[in-house]
């Protein structure tokens, strides 16, 4: 497991501007008012090598009888139980509160560990101020200006030095396919389906599947685990306590996953919270098959599956060598067909591409199609490595890696896609100083 952080607070205090500078892209939307976060974010961010997901809270309030407050509360406590290091933010302008005392109280309660950080600390008179937070009663602050990005780096540091060792997750050597998706498109029954058997309860109640279910499974030759997880509600709807459980169990499960078979509702499409769920198993390098479930529902024609795939391409770009498979689990139409891919994809994620034939290929592409000069300078890829980590991933190494742009990345793994068949696999290309 890599690790889960969980950043906590009260409102307005500059949670998602953290989160969205620690995971390097704006996905939390940022307000001046309170109760901005309403849905929970997740990202995956890595530093020193080690790799974590990050989740950014709503604003924890006590005291109050409005039901979404209440709500939010809720699962700001259930994060934290779930969170291996806990980040709590407060506001160097405002001081010390009532409400950061209280939490201050909670989080004590927790026996998480906890890293206090100060927030919008960008002048030296405000790097005074800070000190009045150690009232709080922990060792170490670390004041920091979310915004600018000041302080950033020694957070992260003590991140890394908090978090848990990396320990590989106690199971068998069998590949761990998981089934993730919103409540209610289908995942226990395609188990079901699959097993042959009532294995999980299915009903038409959204949040069933409270934990993940591990399940030994055996077909084609191959023995595997499959995994029934816990659905996320659709974005926009308030999560009880219970729900937002499952999401944590959920984000683990595609955590401890070798492949992640991505289940949509056909009648519905793929929604924002489907692409959350696609890119969180992408970044976290897990080899990936979508399942268009509920097919039988749809009224089609020729063209059909041309424009289903063709609007997912659009919503999961740039990484569209994804296999798209169309299944119902009532007909039980496609259903092995899908499992038998998710193998593939499986042993797609195992592949060790010798140096030499490495070599060999990619700089015979390069040569006929090289990168384009920048400045005037010329970019000369000599060396080719796969590198020996958790994700496929590949580094070139060059005379000017500084220039080598977006466009060309895509096409080095383009590439790579094409002549050596890493279909549903992410892959990572960095580019080195020879």
């Amino acid at each position: 497991m890599s690790g889960i952080v969980a950043i906590v607070g009260r409102p307005n205090v500059g949670k998602s501007t953290i989160f969205n500078r620690l995971q390097g892209e704006r996905k939390a939307i940022v307000d001046d008012s309170s109760g901005v976060t309403r849905d929970r974010h997740y990202g995956t961010t890595d530093w020193g090598n080690r790799e974590f997901t990050i989740i950014d809270t709503g604003g924890y309030v006590t005291n109050s009888n409005d039901v979404f407050e209440k709500s939010i509360r809720d699962q700001v406590e259930i994060a934290i139980s779930e969170a291996d290091l806990v980040v709590f933010m407060v506001d160097v302008t405002t001081g010390v509160t009532d409400l950061d005392e209280s939490f201050t109280r909670f989080l004590r309660k927790t026996n998480k560990p906890v890293i206090v950080v100060v927030n919008k600390v960008d002048n030296n008179e405000r790097l005074m101020m800070s000190h009045q937070f150690y009232s709080l009663g922990y060792e170490h602050l670390f004041p920091l200006s979310s915004i600018s990005g000041s302080g950033t780096g020694e957070l992260m540091d003590e991140i890394i030095k908090q978090l848990p060792p990396e320990v590989e997750t106690q199971k068998s050597d069998l590949p761990r396919l998981s089934l993730i998706g919103r409540p209610n498109v289908g995942k226990s029954s395609l188990c079901n389906v699959l097993l042959g058997e009532e294995r999980n309860i299915v009903t038409d109640i959204a949040g069933t599947t409270r934990d993940a279910i591990d399940t030994h499974y055996s077909a084609f030759g191959m023995d595997f685990t499959l995994v029934d997880t816990a659905g996320v509600r659709k974005k926009g709807k308030t999560m009880d306590n219970v729900e937002f459980y499952s999401v944590m169990r959920s984000i683990k499960a595609i955590e401890s996953s070798d492949v992640v078979l991505l289940i949509l509702d056909a009648t519905i499409g793929m929604e924002a919270q489907d692409v959350n769920l696609f890119s969180l198993a992408a970044k976290n390098g897990k080899g990936l098959v979508i399942l268009v479930n509920k097919w039988d529902l749809v009224e089609k024609d020729h063209k059909s599956t041309k424009y289903y795939i063709e609007e997912i391409h659009e919503r999961i770009a740039p990484f569209t060598d994804v296999p798209i498979i169309f299944v119902s689990a009532l007909t039980k139409q496609r259903v092995f067909k899908a499992v038998e891919t998710a193998i593939e994809v499986y042993q797609n994620t195992q592949k060790h591409i010798p140096t030499s034939k490495l070599n060999d290929i990619m700089l015979e592409v390069i040569e006929e199609t090289p990168p384009p000069a920048k400045k005037g300078k010329y970019i000369k890829i000599k060396y080719i490595t796969q590198i020996k980590t958790k994700k496929m991933s590949f580094a070139f190494f060059c005379n000017l890696p500084q220039y080598v742009g977006d466009s060309y990345k895509r096409f080095l793994e383009n590439q790579l896609r094409e002549r050596f068949g890493f279909t549903g696999v992410p892959i990572s290309i960095f580019f080195r100083k020879k």
